[in-house]
């Protein structure tokens, strides 16, 4: 596996990425930085693993440091989650986001209600 590969992989996780959960960014490193919290924790160690491979790629001498039964395992992880994101499974989890805040929402105004009316004198 060459360094070509590895950044061809790694520029793959970074489109996907970019496709399934809409982080935008240069490059992978930094698509974890904006969006990486969005990942399952195995996955977005996977994918810091697969930027630091191709960050270590660029370099010669540090090619060699690179284990790539790792990286391959790492870039396994990641497309096997990201591929599964499908459109309507986005767009579910969305709309359940924004159901949670709007019945939290309600929740706290209603306390802010019962808490006056006790407090007042009415309950």
């Amino acid at each position: 596996m060459g360094a070509v590969t590895i950044t061809q992989m790694a520029d793959r996780v970074a489109s996907l990425l970019e496709d399934r959960l809409g982080i935008s960014g240069q490059g992978l490193e930094d698509k974890l930085r904006r969006g990486g919290r969005r990942l399952p924790h195995h996955v977005r160690a996977a994918a810091e693993a697969l930027a630091l491979s191709a960050l270590k790629a660029q370099n010669p001498k540090l090619l060699v440091q690179v284990d790539e039964s790792r990286v391959a395992r790492d870039y396994d992880i990641c497309l096997r989650y990201l591929s599964r994101l499908g459109r309507s499974a986005r767009r579910k989890a969305t709309l359940a986001s924004i159901a949670a805040s709007i019945a939290f929402s309600l929740l706290v105004v209603a306390g802010g209600v019962i808490a006056y009316l006790v407090w007042r004198g009415y309950v």
